[in-house]
């Protein structure tokens, strides 16, 4: 494998960075303030690892003007490190180029359209009517429903599962497990029997979406599942039929969100937390872990619930303290009406 090499003189200026220390220094990889050798570039972007900055032996640094103080070595100031690590991690990926062109053991039905630079990757699936956009790279083993399209310079991992009719925007990564557009969670019930409903809508992925491993996306059960642009979802995470989802949220794993809510932009949902369905959140909402959402959120601002772990013993008695909330607060109220008297 070819170890790629860059002046710290050009990284500076491909970011934007004011640089302190000798240009000509040259850059191998990244790598941790404590793990970083003299051929590496490290970052300081979390407080709480200030104190590794002085002993560090990397190359040069990225850190942020206040943050920058004396260092050994040679610094990248930028208002932002944890963005300029993010930008400057993609020129030192190892993971293959898929190359363009259709690998032999791929099934591509004659009626889809695929371009010469795109990639599709051993064992996949190409149904009819899919419109493939250019540059686009299908993963081994993935499947392309029916009538699909994919938009350019997307990303579908292996093993990726895209249903019919589903629509994936441009430069959207897809990663390993995923499903989109499989059937929502649609019964009707008679007599304690359960009964189908067809689900006939679509979901539509806007533009630079990132999906996780193994989440699942459902069609809608009439209008569409939309997520729109830039929006970020974590590994194992739930978006049920007909979700609305704003440009730029981001869900971090084991989310859950159910049917027909609409979620505003720029949210931040912790992991594991849950929005019950036919709610409406508000932009910029940030959700802390494991927080469970029963009513609408109407104003930005960060929301919690639940309660902490604690010792066995003191969270059992706490228990059958909140079963007496109820009437605690019936009597605080007559006692309140008998002093007012």
């Amino acid at each position: 494998m070819t170890v790629q090499s860059y002046r710290l003189g050009e990284i500076a200026e491909a970011l934007g960075a004011e640089l302190r220390g000798d240009p000509d220094t040259r850059v191998t990889g990244l790598a941790t303030l404590q793990a970083a050798g003299p051929d590496q570039l490290s970052f300081l972007a979390n407080p709480a690892y200030a104190k590794y900055l002085t002993d560090t032996r990397a190359a040069a640094v990225i850190v942020s003007p206040a943050a920058a103080g004396d260092n050994p070595t040679n610094v990248l100031l930028l208002d932002n490190p944890y963005l300029g690590y993010a930008r400057l991690s993609h020129w030192f990926d190892p993971a293959p180029v898929a190359p363009p062109g259709i690998h032999p053991s791929a099934v591509v039905d004659p009626d889809a359209s695929v371009p010469a630079s795109a990639s599709i990757g051993p064992n996949a699936v190409i149904e009819a009517g899919v419109v493939i956009g250019e540059q686009v790279a299908i993963g081994a083993g993935s499947i392309v429903g029916a009538r699909t399209t994919i938009g350019a310079g997307s990303v579908i991992r292996p093993r990726v599962s895209l249903a019919h009719d589903v629509v994936v925007g441009q430069r959207c990564h897809i990663l390993s497990g995923a499903v989109i557009g499989s059937d929502g969670f649609g019964f009707a019930n008679e007599k304690g029997q359960w009964h189908r409903i067809a689900q006939l809508g679509r979901v539509i992925l806007g533009d630079d979406v990132e999906v996780g491993a193994n989440t699942t996306i459902d069609r809608g059960a009439l209008d569409d599942t939309v997520i729109g642009n830039g929006v970020k979802l974590d590994n194992l995470i739930q978006i049920a039929h007909n979700v609305r989802i704003g440009d730029h949220s981001a869900m971090a794993a084991m989310v859950g969100i159910s049917g027909s809510t609409k979620i505003g932009s720029h949210c931040v949902f912790g992991g594991a937390s849950g929005v019950a369905g036919h709610l409406e959140i508000a932009n910029q909402v940030h959700l802390t872990g494991m927080t469970l959402v029963t009513g609408d959120i109407r104003e930005p601002g960060v929301y919690s619930s639940g309660t902490s772990a604690d010792t066995n013993r003191r969270w059992r008695k706490n228990a059958v303290r909140f079963r007496q909330l109820d009437t605690l607060a019936r009597r605080v109220k007559e006692l309140e009406k008998k002093s007012k008297g």
